[in-house]
């Protein structure tokens, strides 16, 4: 069965942190790449980060360069997503997801094609 489950969501204040974990089960982690998407209230759903798996790449969107790393631990097929300085408009509900790794870079202007998706985790930044 595929899985992939987030944790690490909460309330934190404005300037603090999270690490977010997703944990991937069911298909062949290093094929794909590793995306973390989120969506606020009434908002869209944005992808903001993703690591493709075999080679280690990253890239962000701009509203979170900075500030969100990505990273994955290969032999626990998770990935993370450090959350510091965090801002009140980064509440939301995050989400990761397998996607193909031709189409990872499109996830800042769109949601592409998206393998697995996660069931989401919650966070909220208190001003």
């Amino acid at each position: 069965e595929v899985q992939l489950v987030e944790s690490g969501g909460g309330l934190v204040q404005a300037g603090g942190s999270l690490r977010l974990s997703c944990v991937a089960s069911g298909f062949t982690f290093v094929d794909y790449s590793i995306a973390w998407f989120r969506q606020g209230p009434g908002k869209e759903r944005e992808g903001i980060a993703y690591i493709q798996i075999n080679r280690g790449a990253t890239d962000y969107a701009d509203s979170v360069k900075g500030r969100f790393t990505i990273s994955s631990d290969n032999k626990e097929n998770t990935v993370y997503l450090q959350m510091n300085n965090l801002k009140p408009e980064d509440t939301a509900v995050y989400y990761c997801a397998a996607v193909p790794p031709p189409v990872a870079r499109l996830i800042f202007r769109t949601v592409p094609q998206v393998d697995y998706w996660g069931k989401g985790t919650p966070v909220t930044v208190s001003s």
